[in-house]
């Protein structure tokens, strides 16, 4: 059944049977749906024997919990999965369909922000393809990131209704609802044998219900599952307030319930948005533990030997009230005692931290947690009071400590701290990359690491090779499988085999060809959508990712009105034609990085379209970037910009898809840079601007932004161009936030690394003019990546948090 014949076969009855259509009258939708049908048919089988088995042999599970999941498409990636790419073109190819057009009709599935959920999806990637028994638990957002659009160079943000023609790959599954409370109150009582219990008497219960999605492993018969949760109310429909005239009030409660599914990371600067996101995490963590627990006592499993079958990771803060809603299943439902529970708890959890920046590490009023989830504010309460008799007993007269440690925040307005629940609830915590955790250890968590050294360690992020090299690189792909066979696809440590073809001047020609080849592939994608001509052979300058101040897409900017300035004064210079692309989100209540994207497009305007630099320079900002466009983004890049400040980014993840595909990185000694430089040569990478030491000492010296601006000439004219309208019709409020904000006080220390930066970027220019040097970098960059390989990363965990094996599946 996995033949062209076969498969053809299968897709016409699916079209027939599923969408009701014949092919004559079959939109690229119905033939995009057929074709999922008979993938998702052909996976079942994988997927039903990979659940039976980790039932029947009891096996230990990692269920990773995440309010993010960048998937990115399915199709194609199920196709390679299954090893029936070419069987599906000769199928579809019979009746008279391109296979890349089937596969360009699928909405992809915006369920996260960014480099976290695409971490997440490459996780589970990993797990299948590895063998490791596993689930994913996420929320099955109805409208996911909002879609892009650029009017007037200005970001405007519209719904994802990526469900609108349904979703062949997910299956629903109401028979396993659960039910989830809020709000009421508690009662105190004594259970028939005088034991100390509490009930939680809530007054709304939201019913979750599970959708899964198959996600098989490449080239395996192992296919675990990522299970969303949908809300819904458990009486949709009120007939006696509909009976009354309320028609609003008959469907009340089927829109609140529904709400906390409604939408990915509602704007949380009010109430209401902060009320509905501490919802939806709540939601999806009892969901998923309840979920769990029923499972596990299904097949007899005693609640206190939870941990020996289950372990949990916390994707980053957002689960971390896991930690209160476990306790609460244990004593309230199980009937465990405090120290029991708790020992179970802390064996079951793990906790990955993704984020330095003190905002993005979640804290709940005390006001609004404690209405909405009273027992789990009592036994927060109880666990700290507990761990701080202990912090005492360790270190008394330390107050100072005690408050620091504390997961109540009582210096204001009083704050629940989850990064320290998550913390204390957790065997272990983890940082994303070396320089990361480091930074975790000893300025983020400080107090705990003193306490409880042995619990953290260092797990660098990685990424699949399946997705970001196989799938979005296909001509490189099979030049590298040409040379040396498909192991690298599941090993990553193999592409060392190729790096003595960078010193072979007819590899690198061939390297060169495929490369020009993508670059090519992305000017035609450029040009059909924006109606903007780019230039193949130009150096293609690339920044991609979410808009933060600390990720310096302006620095980058600087940088562009430079280069433009340079050619103004100097229309003869000799300079390297550059197309610079940008692509990324800015959170929708984010002012500062909005007006960011709007500069990028008004210096482009004016650079565009001046006649002087045509064929030299070129900007181009991409709209609604997002996995499908990574996907064509990385494999096309020469310039890999990785520019934030020093001690600010996690770990990155697109800077180990650029090298993968043979980009060179200009960037700054943070994050995973500082490994991936390590591991492709210092003498392959760009490096500049300050190091975490640096900028401490120059923030303890007082940073003067004005001291770096009155001092250099080309920082100064790029920055009154911007101030002074030059960009803007002359307009000089627009952009005055963004050049007040440089300098005076200029947090992100741009103008101090401007030099540096631009220093490098001159390197970069001469050495884009040595073709065969330039490739002989570009081939080391990609060879030399193994290291960032997911199938690492997960190994790593699997062997050092979860205990976890490997599991064969026999069909």
């Amino acid at each position: 059944i996995m033949s062209a014949e076969g498969l053809k076969r299968a897709y016409l009855d699916n079209l027939f049977y599923v969408q009701g259509k014949f092919p004559e009258i079959a939109t690229k939708h119905d033939q995009y749906m057929a074709l999922a049908y008979t993938v998702r048919d052909r996976l079942l089988q994988r997927w039903l024997k990979t659940t039976e088995t980790y039932l029947d042999n009891g096996v230990r599970i990692v269920g990773y919990l995440s309010a993010e999941y960048l998937l990115g498409r399915h199709l194609m990636n199920n196709l390679l999965s299954l090893g029936i790419v070419e069987e599906s073109r000769a199928a579809l190819s019979g009746l008279g369909i391109d296979l890349d057009s089937v596969v360009d009709a699928e909405e992809e599935p915006g369920l996260g922000n960014g480099g976290l959920g695409r971490l997440a999806a490459c996780y589970l990637d990993s797990l299948s393809t590895l063998h490791y028994p596993a689930v994913g638990y996420g929320l099955r957002y109805e409208f996911g990131i909002f879609d892009q659009q650029i009017r007037d160079g200005w970001q405007v943000e519209t719904g994802d209704n990526w469900l609108h023609f349904g979703n062949p790959w997910e299956i629903a599954r109401p028979e396993a609802t659960v039910d989830v409370p809020f709000g009421g109150r508690t009662e105190a009582y004594s259970d028939a044998t005088g034991k100390y219990r509490v009930r939680w008497v809530s007054d709304r219960v939201v019913r979750g219900v599970p959708y899964d999605t198959i996600i098989p492993g490449h080239h395996t018969n192992t296919a675990n599952t990522l299970r969303l949760w949908k809300a819904e109310a458990p009486e949709s429909f009120d007939f006696a307030a509909f009976n009354v005239g309320d028609f609003y009030g008959a469907v009340r409660a089927k829109v609140q319930s529904e709400n906390i599914s409604k939408i990915l990371y509602p704007n949380d600067d009010n109430i209401h948005g902060k009320e509905l996101r501490l919802e939806q995490q709540f939601f999806f963590v009892s969901c998923s533990l309840q979920d769990m627990m029923r499972a596990f006592k299904s097949r007899g499993g005693a609640p206190d030997r939870f941990h020996e079958r289950f372990a949990l990771q916390m994707n980053d803060t957002h689960p971390s009230i896991g930690v209160a809603e476990l306790m609460r299943l244990l004593i309230d439902e199980n009937e465990l005692s405090w120290e029991a529970a708790w020992d179970v708890t802390v064996k079951t959890f793990g906790f990955t931290n993704h984020t330095l920046l003190p905002e993005a590490l979640e804290r709940w009023p005390i006001q609004l947690f404690g209405a909405m989830l009273p027992r789990h504010l009592e036994i927060i309460y109880e666990i700290n009071s507990r761990f701080l008799n202990a912090v005492r007993a360790k270190y008394p007269g330390d107050n100072a400590k005690v408050s620091r440690l504390s997961l109540i925040d009582e210096s204001g307005e009083r704050y629940v701290r989850m990064a320290n629940l998550a913390t204390l609830g957790s065997h272990a915590i983890n940082g994303v990359a070396a320089l990361h955790t480091d930074l975790v250890e000893h300025q983020l968590l400080p107090d705990f690491y003193e306490m409880y050294p042995e619990r953290f360690s260092n797990k660098t992020n990685g990424i699949t090779p399946r997705r970001w090299l196989l799938e979005a690189n296909p001509r490189l792909a099979a030049m590298i499988t040409s040379h040396i066979g498909t192991k690298w696809v599941t090993d990553l440590n193999e592409l060392t085999k190729l790096e003595p073809l960078a010193e072979d001047a007819a590899f690198r020609a061939k390297w060169r060809e495929a490369q020009h080849a993508v670059k090519a592939d992305l000017a035609a994608y450029i040009h059909r959508t924006l109606k903007v001509d780019v230039d193949p052979a130009s150096l293609f300058d690339v920044i991609a990712k979410r808009f933060h101040e600390y990720k310096r897409q302006h620095l980058k900017v600087l940088h562009v009105v430079t280069a433009y300035q340079r050619l103004k004064k100097n229309p003869d210079a000799e300079i390297v034609p550059r197309t610079f692309l940008f692509g990324g989100k800015a959170a929708p209540g984010y002012f500062m990085a909005k007006l960011i994207i709007k500069l990028i497009n008004s210096v482009g305007d004016v650079v565009n379209n001046d006649p002087s630099v045509r064929g030299r320079l070129r900007v181009v900002f991409l709209p609604d970037y997002n996995v499908t466009l990574g996907q064509k983004l990385y494999p096309a890049a020469d310039l890999s910009e990785q520019i934030s400040t020093a001690g600010k980014e996690a770990s990155g993840t697109g800077n180990m898809k650029f090298s993968l595909n043979g980009a060179l990185t200009i960037g700054t000694l943070d994050g995973a840079n500082i490994e991936i430089r390590d591991h492709v040569g210092h003498e392959n990478f760009f490096l500049f601007g300050l190091d975490v030491q640096g900028v401490n000492d120059l923030k303890a010296r007082g940073y003067n932004p004005r001291d770096y601006y009155a001092k250099d000439e080309e920082l100064k004219e790029a920055v009154d161009a911007i101030k002074n309208g030059d960009f803007n019709d002359g307009d000089r409020k627009l952009f005055r936030p963004l050049t007040d904000n440089l300098l005076d006080s200029d947090p992100y220390m741009l103008l101090a690394d401007y030099r540096s930066y631009v220093d490098a970027q001159d390197q970069v220019d001469a050495l884009y003019r040595n073709e065969e040097e330039w490739t002989r970098k570009s081939i080391l960059n990609s060879t030399r990546m193994g290291f960032f390989s997911s199938d690492r990363a997960v190994k790593q965990y699997a062997d050092e948090i979860w205990n976890l094996k490997p599991v064969e599946i026999e069909l």
